[in-house]
């Protein structure tokens, strides 16, 4: 019986480089991870943004630096006016909602329809939350702008994305006569029309998602509203911007719509504003998203919720917000790498049907002549 050999484990030089790289390259990005989401964001903006561009030179004869300069900075100043004239009274309702979030709890605890759960742990648990979500938010509306983020850290950001997202557009043809540079002949009919597809895509998924998320927030708002709430406002920004996480955000913000309701105007209201939430959400999905977004992302439920909380446990909410966009780029460009074996498995499984149909006519055949 011959002795076994005891197992070694060789490591070479090779190897430890590759793992120093590897080591090396994660540090540098989560160095940089602040940098690096301005730079996706600026992209993604590109990308967004490639769409109006067309449009903008097709109707004026611009040129391409042109067209994109008067988008983007277009775009840029309509939105500082909408923050100058709606941020303000954006921030106090949000405020507002969020320091009578324990008083609201606490209606919730009293009422009739919920009294049963009123000593239970889960209801200590939601009123100590809440509790610690209004003790975060600052009194002074001042104080309220800085909880977000200082103003000069938010104006340096703003800056790079928008010349990121305008330099982007300037240069994309310059960027995909460089893609073609270095891709082989016979690749580039594959990878360059790729390429406008997903921009395409992105585009038309993005500018469709702020149209409905608006019509979102907007509607429910407005139905809050001649309900009673005080906190309409409030409630009509949030659901416009759960409405742009795709599938669960409706459903989050249809809850919470709900539940102020019965708590600040009783049962008859919030069901009411439930039973609005669901008629918008059958019209938004069978009406609305068709018509605005198309069938711009082709892709199932379970990858939306999966991708929606990947990206989101990566890049925070904004990984949420174009994690759809992102998954269908990678599901399209997966596609289109894997077309052609695709094409091959398809014809081999033809060719042994075609060989039994030909069997079977031949054997028909023989049994006629004889």
């Amino acid at each position: 019986m011959t002795a076994r050999r005891p197992l070694q484990i060789v490591i070479t030089f090779k190897t430890l480089l590759l793992a120093a790289a590897l080591f090396l390259l994660t540090w540098a990005v989560v160095s940089i991870r602040d940098t690096l989401l301005i730079v996706v964001v600026g992209v993604f903006l590109g990308l967004v943004f490639e769409g109006p561009v067309r449009f903008v030179q097709r109707k004026t004869r611009l040129g391409r630096g042109m067209s994109a300069t008067v988008t983007v900075i277009g775009a840029l100043v309509v939105v500082a006016l909408l923050a100058l004239v709606l941020l303000k009274p954006l921030l106090k309702a949000m405020q507002s909602f969020l320091k009578d979030l324990p008083q609201t709890v606490e209606q919730l605890r009293n009422s009739d329809e919920l009294g049963f759960l009123g000593d239970t742990s889960a209801a200590n648990t939601v009123q100590s939350g809440a509790q610690s979500i209004s003790n975060a938010v600052p009194d002074a509306l001042g104080a309220l702008v800085g909880f977000a983020g200082s103003v000069a850290s938010a104006g340096l950001a703003v800056f790079l994305i928008t010349f990121i997202c305008l330099f982007f557009l300037c240069e994309v043809n310059d960027l995909k006569a460089s893609l073609a540079s270095v891709l082989p002949k016979s690749k580039e009919d594959l990878w360059l029309p790729l390429w406008d597809r997903v921009t395409t895509m992105v585009s038309r998924w993005a500018i469709g998602v702020v149209i409905i998320a608006t019509i979102a927030g907007t509607t429910q708002g407005l139905t809050a509203y001649l309900l009673g709430s005080s906190s309409a406002l409030a409630l009509g920004l949030i659901a416009g911007f759960l409405d742009m996480i795709p599938n669960i955000g409706a459903t989050i913000a249809g809850f919470i719509l709900t539940f102020v309701l019965l708590a600040q105007e009783g049962l008859t209201a919030a069901l009411i504003m439930l039973a609005v939430v669901l008629v918008y959400q059958q019209i938004e999905n069978s009406i609305l998203t068709p018509t605005i977004q198309g069938k711009a992302v082709k892709l199932s439920a379970f990858f939306i919720i999966v991708s929606v909380a990947l990206f989101g446990a990566l890049l925070g909410v904004v990984g949420a917000l174009i994690a759809v966009p992102v998954a269908a780029t990678i599901q399209i460009i997966l596609g289109e790498v894997t077309k052609t074996y695709r094409a091959q498995v398809g014809l081999s499984k033809q060719v042994p049907a075609t060989v039994a149909v030909r069997n079977e006519t031949v054997a028909v055949r023989n049994e006629t002549t004889v």
